[in-house]
């Protein structure tokens, strides 16, 4: 296996604290028995308070895709209830139903090598739209929502430690890999995508070839002095009342949902500004921001 990029891996566990990994995981999934999700998105759009559901989300992928070139197959790929072996349900979810991973497919050459690609947090596979077409010439390209993200399933988070966490995203991963069947690939994992991918390669070397780490999280490329200021930051008043909010689970998702209709909007405004007027490389054209943000 080779590392690209990955000399610090051994370290991360340090260098991202256990509550950030933890809020992370709970920002992205919401509670999703089966008889819960039924009526929540019993109602039509326009009269509830969330405007948003998996289907909605999925729904916006594929038009976001409709832009790429490359053909492509989307799937649900069921990833059972629970680890096998274990008399645990994903994670303690309430429900026993199984789940299932978002996974886009693209067409590609005969004896393309496989390219697995993992993205960060509060994003979807979508986020690599602009990506999939020069990629896809060259490799047999298959992206994933991660479990809790995107269209994937969104099992109850109740994860207590890192560890829990940690095997949230990388065992789901891995029972996803045993149903496509997968062994021999290239992993690349975006920001906390990254984490998870040296974590997983960290865990089951034997299937990884190579891996990609495209600004990872929990690594230090942050300078002294930088890193000096977060640190005094959070020992004022207003950095303690943050991360506080931070370890409770309180994340800008939460924030966002309970904003209802006016949530998407404000997420619609970030993304424009975040990939517009503030992007170090081309712009979003009009098409492309309207798709991205749904």
């Amino acid at each position: 296996m080779n590392l690209r990029g990955s000399s610090s891996i051994p370290k991360m566990a340090e260098e991202i604290s256990k509550s950030e990994l933890r809020s992370s995981a709970a920002a992205t999934s919401t509670p999703s028995s089966s008889t819960t999700a039924k009526s929540r998105w019993s109602w039509p759009s326009v009269l509830r308070w969330i405007p948003t559901s998996t289907n909605h989300i999925i729904a916006a992928e594929k038009r976001l895709l409709s832009i790429i070139k490359t053909p492509y197959v989307q799937e649900q790929v069921n990833i059972g209830s629970s680890p096998p072996g274990s008399k645990i349900r994903w994670f303690r979810s309430s429900s026993d139903e199984p789940r299932f991973i978002n996974t886009v497919t693209f067409d590609s050459k005969e004896d393309s090598p496989t390219l697995i690609m993992v993205h960060g947090y509060g994003a979807s596979q979508g986020f690599f739209f602009r990506n999939f077409d020069a990629l896809a010439s060259r490799f047999r390209v298959i992206a994933i929502d991660q479990l809790g993200c995107g269209g994937s399933s969104r099992p109850d988070f109740t994860c207590k430690s890192t560890e829990e966490t940690e095997a949230w995203f990388i065992d789901s991963f891995e029972e996803w890999r045993k149903a496509k069947n997968l062994s021999n690939f290239i992993l690349l994992g975006h920001s906390l995508g990254g984490y998870v991918a040296a974590k997983y390669a960290l865990k089951h070397p034997e299937h990884v070839q190579h891996l990609i780490l495209v600004g990872p999280a929990g690594f230090s490329a942050q300078s002294d002095a930088k890193s000096e200021w977060i640190t005094k930051f959070r020992a004022t008043w207003k950095g303690a009342i943050l991360n506080h909010l931070w370890e409770s689970n309180f994340t800008p998702q939460k924030i966002i949902r309970g904003l209802g209709p006016w949530g998407p909007d404000l997420v619609r405004k970030y993304t424009n500004a975040r990939f517009g007027a503030y992007s170090s490389g081309s712009v979003l054209t009009t098409e492309e921001s309207s798709l991205l943000t749904g």
